[in-house]
């Protein structure tokens, strides 16, 4: 599936993995719709991106907002790829300090816009690209985002181990699902990655994340997930899997 001339969605594309994705769809020869939420900056961020690039408001928590984000996209062209990074993190535990049950509005929060998002993505973008032509055996090819924490999850990482697990378990059903409309569905598990929610890290805490990584010893940068995503989008063969972006990480349990 090429990205020259024609449309793709990235929600959470505002900064991060999202971002860097949208750069590289950029340099490819997209027409690029960035779907998150509200930014005061987001002016300056399209305006660094170029001319083919548009900004839409959408929570991805709320169905009808996707939907609309997902037709237009496809204004421009047709809509025949999406990477979908919006998501969220709070750590939650089972039990607090105190010995109280855990945080079960913040555990579902955090289910609702990783995993519920994730469905609600799958669905409106697909009921988009089943209208397209067939071009090269297929309408189009989404890319989601789970996590290493859905295979190794960490202490205080429930509701995000769970949903980024949920998100794995999304991939095939949905590749499947979406065989008959031609539709092919990847997810990337991204370990540590150097993005703004870790940029306030520095020095030894720094080193020591960076030592927990196989090799590279580093945190990975945005352009390598993007790389990926946009090989995912492109290879028609490839469906129905996730690959771990992750220097050969394995997560200890804190």
């Amino acid at each position: 599936m090429t990205l020259r001339n024609q449309a793709i969605l990235i929600t959470g594309g505002a900064s991060g993995l999202g971002l860097a994705t949208a750069r590289a769809a950029v340099e490819a020869g997209a027409y690029v719709t960035v779907a998150d939420l509200p930014r005061d900056d987001m002016a300056k961020v399209l305006a660094a991106l170029g001319d083919n690039v548009q900004f839409v408001v959408a929570d991805v928590t709320d169905a009808a907002a996707v939907l609309a984000a997902a037709e237009k996209a496809a204004e421009p062209a047709a809509l025949r790829s999406v990477v979908h990074t919006a998501g969220r993190g709070g750590p939650v535990r089972f039990i607090d300090r105190d010995g109280k049950p855990g945080d079960s509005l913040l555990f579902e929060r955090v289910v609702r816009t990783n995993l519920v998002g994730t469905f609600n993505v799958i669905g409106a973008t697909a009921s988009v690209m089943a209208r397209n032509e067939v071009v090269e055996g297929e309408r189009g090819s989404i890319v989601l985002t789970g996590s290493v924490a859905a295979f190794e999850g960490q202490i205080g990482q429930t509701g995000y181990a769970a949903s980024k697990a949920g998100v794995v378990g999304l991939t095939l059903v949905a590749a499947r699902d979406l065989a008959s409309k031609g539709i092919r569905v990847n997810c990337v598990a991204p370990g540590i990655m150097d993005t703004p929610m870790l940029g306030r890290v520095a020095g030894e805490a720094r080193r020591r994340l960076e030592d927990t990584v196989t090799f590279p010893k580093r945190l990975g940068h945005p352009d390598e997930f993007a790389s990926l995503a946009v090989a995912l989008l492109e290879n028609r063969y490839l469906n129905g899997e996730t690959i771990r972006l992750d220097g050969a990480i394995r997560m200890a349990p804190r």
